[in-house]
């Protein structure tokens, strides 16, 4: 099941407890309740009908279906301007304003393909980000886990928001993972998943410092030294 189905599903669920939290796995310490005071918030049906992000992409069809019933989850995720637009943010402005600037350095040279980016509830140290690039053949746009444990990691963990929200709610039963990007060989999900990786991450599931052995770095990062720095990196680390 995928999309609007699937989604409907979630809302489903969460009406019969709008303020439980969505991230229960961060009880008693951080609370993200579903619905914000339990009462559901939907965008207005005007606005809704005439939505776009500032791309002029359309928004897929469980975040309309998402909208339609609720705003408050992605309000406090920072999506949209005090006058109710939407506000993404460049990839490397995301993770700086998440993690620290340094940090949002290293992810300069994927932000003008991951240029409309949305931060998602979901991790604890890691962070979940959804990225308005091209839709998979669901009109979705892919979900992805940022990590920096251990060395600077993006991947991708879901083919988009309806997936991303199932599970998050229970409903998928996909067990624990041994990777973000576990569902690249799903048997529902999987040819998602790939496509994406092939649309992002020149076929690959994630970009893992040092990101210039990354096949897609050799698309989209800087030529040695036109950055100013002697591995043409953003923050000239070796």
């Amino acid at each position: 099941m995928h999309g609007v189905p699937l989604t409907e599903q979630v809302i489903a669920a969460v009406r019969r407890d709008p303020a439980a939290s969505a991230l229960p796995y961060l009880l008693p310490y951080v609370n993200v309740p579903w619905v914000e005071g339990g009462v559901a918030n939907p965008m207005a049906e005007d606005r809704l009908a005439d939505a776009t992000f500032p791309s002029g992409r359309p928004l897929s069809p469980s975040l309309r279906a998402w909208l339609a019933y609720d705003i408050s989850l992605l309000e406090r995720h920072k999506w949209f301007t005090p006058d109710g637009d939407f506000a993404p943010r460049p990839l490397d402005q995301l993770v700086g304003d998440e993690m620290g600037d340094f940090w949002g350095a290293e992810f300069a040279w994927l932000s003008g393909r991951l240029s409309e980016c949305f931060l998602l509830p979901g991790g604890s140290d890691s962070r979940r980000i959804l990225a308005v690039t091209d839709p998979d053949e669901e009109g979705e746009y892919p979900v992805f886990a940022l990590d920096l444990d251990d060395l600077p990691y993006l991947g991708l963990m879901y083919p988009g928001f309806d997936v991303y929200l199932a599970d998050t709610a229970g409903l998928l039963g996909l067990g624990e993972r041994e990777t973000y990007s576990d569902l690249i060989h799903h048997g529902t999900y999987g040819s998602r998943m790939r496509r994406h990786a092939a649309q992002c991450f020149a076929g690959e599931s994630c970009v893992q410092y040092p990101f210039e052995f990354a096949p897609v770095y050799k698309q989209l990062g800087p030529e040695p030294g036109q950055d100013g720095t002697p591995n043409g990196t953003a923050t000239g680390r070796s």
